[in-house]
C-alpha cells in the first residue's frame, strides 16, 4: 500500500507534475481508502477514465464527522476541529506527523521565508484550551524552529503580550503574529498598537465568541488597531495536512502542492477550474487520508489559481475553525 510517489517531490510540483500525481493518488486512494472507495461506489462515480482534475470525485468533508477517513492502520496521531459540547466535531487521522510538517514548513517557507528569521508568537486561546488542534501543533512547531527567545503562545495574557510587542517592535524585530480573529478583536480593542515590523495573520474562528464580522470589516478594524497596511489570513482546517495564505485583501494563493476547484451549488457534481460556487480541496499533502475534499466554503476561484471565501453554503453545521462570512 505505499503511495505511488516520492513525498520529497510534493514540495515543487509543476502544473504537469501536479495533474499526474493527483490522477495516481486518487486511483491509489480509491484502492486503499476504504471510506473514499464507498463513496465512489455509492455515488456511481469512477476512477478509471480520470484524466482531468475537474473529473476526480470529492469526499463530502462531513465524512470527517462520523467516519474514520484513513488507509493501513489506524493512527495514533488525531487532530480534531473546534467546536461546542452540542457539535459533533471533525477528525483527521494522521499517519505521518513528519508529513503534516514538511508541509507546513514548505509553505511556510514559501510564503513567508525561514522561521528563523522571525519571532513567532501565537494568540490561540481557544485553540490552547483543547487538545489535537492540528493549528497549535503547526504554530507550536513553527515557534520552536524560531529559535528566538521571545516566540510563544498567549491565551488571556494581554498585558504581557503588548509589552512584548512594544520591545519587538523597538529592537525592530521582524515578528510573525498569528492570532484567532476574536482573540486579535479584543487584544487590539484593549491595547492598539503600532506595528511597523510585524505581519498579522488571522486564522478566523468567530464561532461563538461575538457578532461574526465580514472579512472586510475584521481586516479594517484589526489594521486602524494595530497600525498595519495589510493583514494576513491563513485558510486551513483539521481535514487538511496543507494551508493556503492571502498577503491581503482576502485573496488566497495555494502552495504547488494544492489546488481549489468549485462546484455549482445546483450541480455538486459538476466541476470548474474557475468561477463562483462551493470550493473543493485537492490537498496532495493528505496521502494517508483523503486528497480530494468538498468543502462547504462558497468562494471564487480566479484564472491565476488564487481564490476567496465568500461564507458558507446554507445548509452545512458551521465548522468551529470557520471562515467570516460576507
Amino acid at each position: 500500500m505505499n503511495p505511488p510517489i516520492a513525498i520529497n517531490t510534493l514540495w515543487d510540483l509543476s502544473k504537469e507534475a501536479f495533474l499526474e500525481t493527483a490522477k495516481n493518488l486518487c486511483i491509489y486512494q480509491a484502492q486503499n481508502n476504504p471510506v473514499y472507495k464507498q463513496w465512489i461506489e455509492l455515488s456511481k462515480q469512477t476512477v478509471s477514465d480520470v484524466d482531468i482534475l475537474n473529473a476526480i470525485p470529492f469526499l463530502p468533508i462531513s465524512f470527517f464527522k462520523n467516519q474514520d477517513v484513513f488507509i493501513g492502520h489506524k493512527p495514533t496521531t488525531l487532530f480534531e476541529s473546534s467546536g461546542t459540547t452540542q457539535d459533533v466535531v471533525s477528525k483527521h487521522w494522521v499517519a505521518d506527523t513528519k508529513l503534516y510538517e514538511d508541509s507546513f514548513l514548505n509553505c511556510f517557507e514559501q510564503f513567508y521565508g525561514s522561521p528563523k528569521d522571525y519571532c513567532i508568537i501565537g494568540l490561540l486561546p481557544s485553540y490552547l484550551e483543547r487538545q489535537h488542534s492540528s493549528l497549535v501543533y503547526m504554530v507550536n512547531k513553527l515557534i520552536q524552529l524560531s529559535g528566538h527567545s521571545k516566540s510563544g503562545f498567549y491565551l488571556n495574557e494581554f498585558k504581557q503580550l503588548d509589552t512584548l510587542l512594544k520591545e519587538l517592535e523597538t529592537t525592530k524585530t521582524k515578528t510573525w503574529f498569528i492570532g484567532v480573529s476574536f482573540g486579535l478583536m479584543d487584544f487590539s480593542a484593549a491595547f492598539p498598537q503600532k506595528l511597523k515590523y510585524a505581519t498579522v495573520i488571522e486564522t478566523g474562528g468567530m464561532k461563538g465568541r461575538k457578532e461574526e464580522l465580514s472579512r472586510a470589516e475584521l481586516h479594517h478594524l484589526l489594521k486602524n488597531n494595530l497600525g498595519v497596511t495589510n493583514i494576513h489570513s491563513e485558510y486551513g482546517m483539521t481535514e487538511l495536512l496543507s494551508q493556503a495564505y492571502s498577503l491581503g485583501e482576502g485573496i488566497f494563493k495555494c502552495p504547488p502542492w494544492m489546488k481549489v476547484l468549485v462546484s455549482d451549488t445546483e450541480d455538486p457534481t459538476t466541476l470548474k477550474t474557475t468561477g463562483r460556487g462551493v470550493l473543493h480541496i485537492i490537498d496532495l499533502a493528505n496521502i494517508y487520508s483523503c486528497c480530494f475534499i468538498a468543502t462547504e466554503d462558497m468562494g471564487v476561484v480566479y484564472e491565476d489559481g488564487s481564490f476567496e471565501v465568500n461564507g458558507r453554503v446554507d445548509y452545512s453545521d458551521r465548522r468551529g475553525c470557520s471562515l467570516l462570512v460576507i
